[in-house]
């Protein structure tokens, strides 16, 4: 698999940037919520996610679980984890497309069960592990892949703010707007919530995600 990871320099420069970020206390309290949440859901959703495992296997193999490389606060790059929904070795195919002819084809590398698990939202459940170890948070920016950051960065001067926190499993961006949205007003949006990120927000956000995601469940299991 290719590495996506860019060089001393990028991380350098933005790492620099966001370090001189003024601190605030209420990131302290959302990192609280972010642990005592996700570690309690990842418990609750325990059975759900062994099941899924195992049929995972059953029907499509290893691995288990797809390791996305994105960039994380400071310009840290992580492995985001979800299970896995694509055929081998679709990662390598999918690597120089974003946006909507991302969408178009990942829908043609997609397994059935990955349908069913996307569908569902349950394929994002691994990434409460990734909250639980300080990669993400709940909420804040959607995680982005290391190349189109740094393209992004070059063509939106003020791109860097967002790695001022913690990329999230849901965003302010992404309960605001769709997926279709551009970049730019996706960045809009994120900079208004790194600007506020106050714990009414926060809890407000991911209200809104969980009625989201409670309706794209039922709908995905009638269509399953």
């Amino acid at each position: 698999m290719a590495v996506e990871t860019p060089d001393n320099s990028f991380i350098h420069r933005f790492s620099a940037l966001t370090e001189a970020s003024p601190k605030r206390g209420r990131d302290v309290v959302l990192r609280v919520l972010d642990v005592s949440l996700a570690a309690f859901f990842l418990l609750v959703s325990l059975p759900l996610t062994a099941s899924i495992a195992l049929v995972l296997l059953a029907t499509s193999g290893r691995p288990l679980f797809y390791r996305g490389e994105r960039v994380g606060r400071t310009g840290r790059i992580f492995h985001m984890l979800k299970f896995r929904t694509l055929r081998r070795g679709a990662e390598e195919r999918l690597g120089p497309y974003l946006g909507e002819e991302l969408v178009r084809r990942t829908e043609a590398e997609t397994t059935r069960l990955g349908g069913w698990l996307r569908a569902t939202q349950l394929d994002e459940i691994p990434q409460l592990w990734n909250v639980v170890v300080g990669d993400m948070s709940l909420v804040g920016p959607r995680p982005i892949r290391p190349r189109f950051f740094e393209e992004l960065a070059a063509e939106l001067p003020a791109y860097w703010q967002r790695l001022v926190v913690r990329p999230g499993l849901t965003g302010f961006a992404q309960v605001r707007r769709g997926y279709e949205t551009s970049m730019a007003e996706k960045l809009a949006h994120d900079l208004e919530w790194i600007a506020d990120r106050s714990v009414r927000l926060y809890l407000r956000t991911l209200a809104t995600t969980a009625r989201r995601v409670l309706r794209q469940f039922a709908r995905g299991l009638i269509g399953g």
